[in-house]
């Protein structure tokens, strides 16, 4: 194996694994380093074995409503091994699809823990020693680790992070959330389907609180209505375990509540691995826990790059993918390459109803000084939606009244999470409402929701 390379990525995640692709498409003699599974976190630990386990607890959850179908079913049960089983087989399989792209690609794969060490330099300390690996661009795509507050450590036994959260041994019957975003919220909808007592704590005054308030609304409603408790404008103040039980101290308004839970998951954020990598000596600026780059994932150091979680949010896997690709462009001297805009990035919630988004919410819309147009459309006037038995949930989308510039879409409901796809192309696109509007969506669909919000924003709804 070599030790000299045109361009070396630190870290084999979405970002990083892509990056080295793309980079070797490009003609040059490529290598990444990774001290543990290709794929990173989110192949391994995130996004695709989490979405394993909520696929579980969606067949779970149709296997109790058969009669709404005419089918019936005795004795439903699972097995949390095997369900555990199952979320690891899939990320083992895509672990092993990184290492096939790697051969493919002629991507050396240096197994160790990297350090820069000058100018171009790497020092990568693996099972056989250390070894010194030098590169005309080197790509740091180390990710990032669940975040935790003072007083509120993980154990690993009690109080989870992601990762033991991934992998019970049995089901809790009393279980915490302590937050509300997209990590929390899945677990939550998880474990809440598979029978657990689940309560989620949010700081803020509702949950979700990065999309539109109406989505937000219909969750906190939805979630509620299948027995979540959810306690927003909260924060536990204390969490103490005593015999294998977590003692958590919630307060609420100024009054605080000592609640007991066989275990606790902190979804309280992430930051960025920015630990051990040299990052100080070689003059990286540093700031809130995350590696500041320009559009283009430029640190200001010469030759030195840095992309994905590492550089902070919007944390989502497809954002470091994308990243990726258009610093390894750049380096390379291609035309008409252009910086991420994020607010182009699709944002995806795969609860119960599944949550997305792209673009601005109508507040911060209105912030920004928009006049605005907004439809909304429900799903209960969506015939795909009634013919699934999943009508509950809405689209909602923005347009700027005077341009008919689609400022953002917000959807909760069934399959959602593939829709959103359909707004992201159209913003990229700089779509108004008038294509919008003049495009044919097929039937039965539940696209045709989509299609039918763009409607009601200009006074044209067809179905309700």
């Amino acid at each position: 194996m070599a030790t000299s390379y045109d361009l070396v990525v630190v870290g084999s995640g979405p970002g990083g694994y892509v990056a080295a692709i793309r980079a070797s498409q490009l003609g040059m003699k490529t290598a990444i380093i990774e001290r543990s599974e290709l794929g990173g976190i989110c192949l391994n630990w995130g996004c695709i074995p989490t979405k394993a386990l909520l696929r579980t607890s969606e067949i779970y959850d149709h296997l109790n409503h058969l009669d709404e179908f005419g089918l019936s079913a005795d004795n439903v049960s699972f097995d949390v091994e095997k369900i555990v089983k199952r979320s690891r087989k899939v990320a083992g399989r895509l672990s092993s699809g990184v290492t096939f792209l790697m051969k493919k690609n002629k991507i050396d794969v240096i197994r160790g823990t990297a350090k820069l060490a000058g100018k171009g330099k790497l020092s990568v300390d693996g099972e056989d020693g250390t070894q010194d690996v030098s590169a005309k661009h080197i790509v740091l795509a180390a990710g990032a680790r669940a975040r935790s507050l003072p007083g509120l450590e993980p154990d690993g036994e009690t109080i989870w992070t992601y990762r033991e959260a991934m992998v019970p041994k049995e089901m809790p019957k009393r279980l915490l959330v302590i937050g509300s975003g997209a990590i929390g919220i899945e677990f939550a909808s998880f474990y809440n389907t598979m029978g657990a007592d689940v309560t989620v704590v949010e700081v803020m005054d509702r949950i979700l609180p990065v999309e539109d308030e109406e989505i937000s609304a219909f969750a906190a409603k939805a979630f509620k209505k299948q027995g979540m408790n959810l306690v927003t404008g909260a924060k536990v103040t204390k969490l103490e375990v005593k015999s294998g039980t977590a003692h958590a101290t919630i307060e609420v308004d100024g009054k605080s509540d000592t609640q007991k839970f066989d275990k606790v998951i902190l979804a309280v954020g992430i930051t960025g691995n920015v630990e051990g990598l040299g990052l100080e000596e070689a003059g990286v600026k540093v700031e809130k826990g995350h590696v500041v780059v320009d559009g283009y994932g430029r640190t200001g150091v010469d030759g030195l790059y840095a992309i994905g979680d590492l550089t902070g949010p919007p944390w989502l896997a497809h954002k470091a993918s994308h990243e990726g690709v258009a610093c390894v462009e750049k380096i390379a001297g291609l035309d008409n390459v252009h910086p991420l805009d994020t607010s182009n990035i699709p944002g995806c919630t795969y609860c119960r109803p599944q949550v997305a988004s792209v673009g601005m919410t109508e507040a911060n819309a209105k912030e920004a000084g928009h006049e605005v147009r907004v439809g909304n459309f429900p799903f209960q006037g969506n015939g795909k939606a009634i013919a699934l038995g999943e009508p509950d949930g809405f689209i909602k989308t923005i347009f700027d009244k005077k341009t008919g510039e689609l400022l953002g879409a917000h959807m909760i409901g069934p399959e959602v999470t593939e829709l959103i796809q359909g707004y992201a192309v159209a913003r990229q696109l700089e779509t108004t409402e008038a294509e919008l509007m003049q495009t044919v969506f097929p039937h039965p669909t539940l696209s045709e929701a989509m299609h039918e919000s763009v409607l009601d924003a200009y006074g044209r709804v067809l179905h309700i």
